[in-house]
């Protein structure tokens, strides 16, 4: 294994132990040696989100505002007018919708560099119950104008979106986990780009496009279908919800024919109607299916039972897999005339 090449201080044998709110919190402390226009912000949840590693290292640019999401995300704003680049962390949850109206009219309204880094994403605090679940929170960023949608891998990809998150000239939401999501990348030294699309695994069978929690899963899920099914499954790591890779989904439509999402996310609004809406557009013909969070709230439990409960582990997706497996699809290859 290589060290990872962040010119942080840690390596790849250490990012399998740390979660990817505490990577993200140490890149952040130091972006903030490199670059004196960063601050801080949290509604009192330093230590959760990590970012108290930002906090420690530079407390004068660092605003705990108390538990007032709202605020905070008017705070950043102001700051924001002044020229500096704030980075708010607070749960999804809260940062979605406690302070929806805020992110849209003070933030992205104004298409001001607030990046919001929510840490707690989807189902990963499961047992903290629907309060603190969070599967709306793709469908509420992506339809806000001027905001940039990401959902990180794992913790090496939590840093590579970080740092790419300053060049961004508008507001940028980064969603992660609650932080006991094993490692996906062993390093930095794959290509990563905001709005491009990570092929993980070829393949000409069918393509899953994943985000999140679901990479690493999909990726054992395509391993393990091969094995056993002799099938060839493509696996895209699709980081960037908005603005999506148009360009890989319709390289996967016309070279795979099934698509399959996967998302710890509600399938309505999110990763899965992204992707349907572009396919729909293209007027290509495919099978397709979107897996996550089948449009209810979520049972309460531990985040692996949850991933278990609702297929987003590598079993639930092979049966996913196994089933389109079956579906036909049109067999017109000849495209020219649609």
């Amino acid at each position: 294994m290589a060290a990872v090449t962040t010119g942080t201080t840690w390596n790849c044998y250490d990012s399998a132990t740390m979660t990817a709110r505490e990577i993200y919190g140490r890149t952040l402390a130091e972006m903030g040696r490199q670059n004196p226009k960063i601050v801080g912000l949290t509604a009192d949840l330093a230590k959760t989100t990590a970012i108290v590693h930002f906090a420690d290292a530079f407390p004068d640019r660092f605003f705990n505002v108390g538990i007032a999401e709202q605020n905070m995300m008017g705070i950043a704003a102001g700051l924001a007018k002044t020229g500096l680049i704030p980075f708010a962390s607070t749960m999804a949850v809260f940062a979605c919708l406690r302070a929806g109206e805020q992110v849209r009219t003070d933030i992205a309204y104004q298409k001001l560099p607030v990046k919001i880094i929510a840490t707690h994403g989807g189902i990963s605090f499961g047992h903290a119950g629907t309060t603190h679940h969070c599967t709306e929170d793709f469908a509420v960023m992506r339809s806000i104008a001027n905001m940039t949608v990401i959902c990180p891998a794992d913790g090496i990809e939590t840093s590579r979106a970080v740092r790419a998150s300053v060049d961004i000239p508008g507001p940028v939401y980064i969603r992660i986990g609650r932080g006991f999501e094993p490692p996906c990348y062993d390093n930095e030294d794959y290509p990563f780009q905001i709005g491009k699309a990570v092929r993980m695994r070829d393949g000409k069978d069918l393509t899953i496009i994943c985000c999140g929690i679901a990479v690493l899963q999909s990726v054992q899920a395509a391993k393990t279908l091969a094995e056993q099914d002799g099938l060839s499954v493509r696996v895209l790591n699709m980081h960037t919800i908005k603005p999506i890779d148009r360009e890989a989904i319709m390289a996967a439509v016309t070279e795979t024919r099934r698509i399959l999402t996967i998302e710890e996310h509600n399938v309505q609004g999110g990763l899965g109607d992204a992707v349907g809406g572009i396919i729909a557009e293209s007027g290509k013909g495919c099978v397709f299916r979107k897996h996550g969070i089948q449009d209810e709230f979520a049972v309460i439990g531990y985040a692996e039972d949850l991933y278990a409960h609702y297929g987003l582990d590598s079993n639930g997706i092979i049966e996913k897999v196994r089933e389109m497996m079956g579906m036909e699809f049109e067999a017109d290859e000849d495209w020219n005339d649609e």
